[in-house]
């Protein structure tokens, strides 16, 4: 049976690394697991892991910098303190109380993580807004949430002003260029604010903390909610696995200057919150954020700011690598490059190891729904097995089974189902997709593997309908239903194109009208969808739309059709 546990080792290298989890998860340790039974299942729980998102936070407070943004600087404790602040505005301004959903949108800003830490350091359910949305997805998950009060910048209110009135809506402004009606600037809300404590809440291991949305194969984008103890249990994993590494492979030369990571995703996935902000507060880590994307920036922030650790889609991390050695700049402070968000390509991996001087690749694979944790894989294991995402973190289970659920030999392909604590609890307001999506406590993840007899694991396809175009979750569903809006669209198919840089980009089949335009239409379609979500490729069909027996469009036809076009 394909399913790992972390108790099982049957070979040397896995003996090894499974000696190794053993003893640091033993009891008394830092890393001690527990058994508790959560919702109903068995689960294996971090016994010294901080009772929320708060805690975590309020043993962290140093002087220590946290976060970076162009010349802004903040260390934990005035991060804290600022946080506070805001939490006292939320509760003494907006009544925001336990199970509240406060919804931000925005650029990493600094009052992004601001806002992060008070509203789930009083008990309110943050909700994170994909900030390349357009005012439909922002209406729409507005109410979707019951979202009370949103925090949003200046490009955000601009598109809100394109949605209908919400009267159940407060809005705070961040760092507004001109006044909006709707809307109180959150300066002015804290000038009369002075020193004050973070308000008092209880908040239990298992309240919820997060609302984050991920695009669905069909349809309107999904939140993912996680309570306070998923998104720990996924923190203090990576922790334990890095100290797992270290016994096996002997531990890495500390830096002689504070640990840093580059933040260059937005901070509305989880590989920004979870990744390089919310991880970075055990470690003391600092976070540098970019306003965007710029490679030439990135390298002259990780030598200024002697930055160690570097996580991005491959699409940002081959740049790093490609432009760092083709400019000589070798990064003698970078000591991992992670990935995930998408498959990496093998010849990146090895890009990597030639282009820095002490950087080792590493790589995982994980989910909104998991709260960015899943598998893992790092040094000399991902150079040996460039196509593996790794083995499964200690506090989830994984296994691979066949069309009718049952589990499947090692090295034979099937869909990858997964559990345990990091898990989130279920889509807001989505029974029907809950109950298809889970069976028993296994979660139905759609994508293929193989597990092979060491563990590792291999994505090698997927099921469900989607398109990850540079860690971008793309339903091509809500594609072609923004397609089908255009008046002169009759039929629309939406599908992967490979991309050598992304990926995948967006590629479009549609037949209507005779004057139908390839132009015209992405014009219409940035009214509806994220920018990154409009067709990069569009080809118009003079004839219907080939079809199966089964009266489905025969996308795999069209798909083909389109790549070798190109």
């Amino acid at each position: 049976m394909a399913a790992v546990e972390q108790s099982e080792a049957n070979d040397g290298a896995k003996l090894r690394r499974g000696e190794a989890l053993a003893r640091l998860t033993a009891a008394g340790q830092l890393h001690e697991l527990i058994n508790l039974t959560i919702d109903g299942y068995p689960r294996r729980v971090f016994a010294n892991a901080p009772v929320s998102l708060r805690a975590l936070y309020a043993d962290a407070i140093s002087d220590k910098t946290l976060y970076v943004f162009e010349e802004e600087r903040l260390s934990f404790a005035e991060a804290w303190r600022e946080a506070a602040r805001i939490a006292h505005v939320l509760v003494n301004d907006y009544g925001v109380a336990r199970g509240d959903r406060v919804a931000i949108s925005m650029r990493n800003y600094p009052e992004w993580i601001l806002a992060f830490m008070a509203v789930t350091s009083i008990g309110a359910i943050f909700v994170a807004m994909n900030a390349h949305w357009q005012s439909e997805e922002m209406e729409f998950s507005l109410h979707d949430c019951q979202v009370s009060l949103l925090l949003a910048d200046q490009e955000r209110l601009d598109r809100l002003d394109q949605c209908p009135d919400n009267p159940a809506l407060s809005v705070i402004a961040v760092r507004p260029t001109r006044p909006h009606s709707r809307a109180r600037t959150l300066s002015d809300l804290l000038s009369g604010v002075g020193g004050v404590e973070m308000p008092a809440a209880e908040i239990a291991p298992d309240d919820l903390a997060t609302i984050v949305f991920t695009s669905g194969s069909t349809g309107h984008p999904k939140g993912a909610m996680s309570t306070h103890r998923n998104v720990v249990s996924a923190l203090m994993s990576w922790e334990l696995d890095a100290h797992a590494s270290a016994l096996i492979n002997g531990a890495p030369t500390p830096p002689a200057h504070q640990p840093a990571t580059l933040l260059g995703v937005p901070l509305f996935h989880v590989m920004g919150s979870h990744v390089n902000f919310l991880q970075s507060f055990r470690q003391q880590r600092k976070v540098i954020a970019m306003y965007k994307w710029d490679v030439n920036q990135a390298i002259d922030l990780i030598e200024r700011e002697q930055i160690t650790n570097f996580s991005a889609p491959p699409a940002m991390t081959g740049d790093l690598a490609r432009t760092a050695r083709a400019a000589g700049r070798a990064l003698p402070t970078l000591m991992g490059v992670g990935g995930g968000g998408a498959a990496r390509a093998p010849d990146q991996v090895r890009q990597i190891d030639d282009a820095f001087i002490t950087a080792a690749p590493n790589t995982g694979w994980g989910m909104t729904e998991t709260n960015a944790i899943g598998v893992g894989i790092s040094g000399a294991d991902y150079l040996a097995r460039p196509t593996s995402s790794g083995r499964p973190s200690a506090v989830l289970d994984i296994k691979v089974v066949d069309d009718e659920g049952n589990a499947v030999p090692s090295g034979e392909r099937g869909e990858l189902l997964i559990r345990g604590t990091s898990m989130f609890k279920g889509y807001w307001n989505r029974p029907q997709v809950n109950a298809e999506v889970f069976t028993g406590d296994w979660f139905h993840t759609g994508d293929v593997a193989v597990i092979d007899d060491e563990g590792f694991v291999y994505i090698v396809d997927r099921i469900k309908d989607l398109i990850i175009r540079g860690g971008e979750n793309i339903g091509c569903g809500q594609v072609e239903a923004a397609l089908l809006l255009h008046p002169g669209v009759d039929e629309a198919a939406v599908y992967s194109v490979p991309d050598e840089r992304l990926g995948e980009e967006v590629g479009a089949t549609v037949h209507g009208t005779p004057d139908l335009d390839a132009e015209e239409l992405r014009a219409f379609l940035l009214d509806h969808l994220a920018r990154f979500e409009v067709p990069r490729y569009i080809h118009i069909s003079k004839d219907p739309l080939p079809r199966t027996p089964s009266g489905k469009i025969f996308k795999r036809q069209l798909r083909d059709e389109a790549i070798s076009a190109l």
